[in-house]
């Protein structure tokens, strides 16, 4: 399988699970602001560092469901970000909320084909602990811009932010899905 296959071996992994969660909760998400969401992907880039680092988990999950959570919360940011959080409400019929998933999916994947092209997927000489690491510094940046309140200098805004948070957690996937080398 090449990379754009893998990609999206492992996205069609986390979609299914979103959808399924759409099913039993709804898109209750719908309520969340984005500094909601991305406090909810620290919390799962923060439990993968610490499984990572103790080496054992007293829950029973392990790293894969949190590499998931953080690419479906991602997509969830992304539809916060164009469509803002709703009032107390959840305002969106599953149909349209998988239309969302699946447009910001494929913008993620595109992204990630144009800087693989221009890396030379370096990403798959890195460590799994790295993308924790890139995730988690890329969580403290999308805070600093939330507190900015979106105004940057130079810098690419909160959804670049995201995607990049999901193409690490993509690449993570991959890698514990297929093993270490291509």
């Amino acid at each position: 399988m090449n990379t754009r296959e893998q990609f999206e071996t492992v996205l069609l992994e986390c979609r299914t699970l979103f959808s399924k969660k759409l099913h039993d909760y709804g898109a209750a998400w719908r309520i969340m602001r984005p500094e909601s969401v991305t406090d909810q992907i620290y919390i799962k880039a923060n439990r993968i560092r610490s499984i990572e680092t103790k080496g054992v988990t007293m829950v029973g999950e392990g790293i894969r469901p949190e590499f998931i959570g953080i690419v479906n919360y991602a997509l969830v940011g992304l539809i916060q970000l164009n469509l803002g959080a709703a009032d107390l409400t959840d305002d969106m019929t599953p149909e349209h909320a998988m239309a969302e998933y699946d447009k910001y999916a494929q913008q993620c994947l595109e992204l990630m084909l144009r800087k693989n092209h221009d890396y030379d997927e370096a990403w798959r000489s890195m460590r799994i602990s790295s993308y924790t690491d890139l995730i988690l510094m890329k969580i403290f940046r999308t805070k600093q811009i939330e507190s900015l309140s979106g105004e940057t200098l130079v810098s690419e805004g909160i959804d670049a932010n995201y995607m990049d948070m999901l193409n690490y957690a993509v690449f993570g996937l991959i890698k514990l899905t297929f093993g270490e080398e291509q």
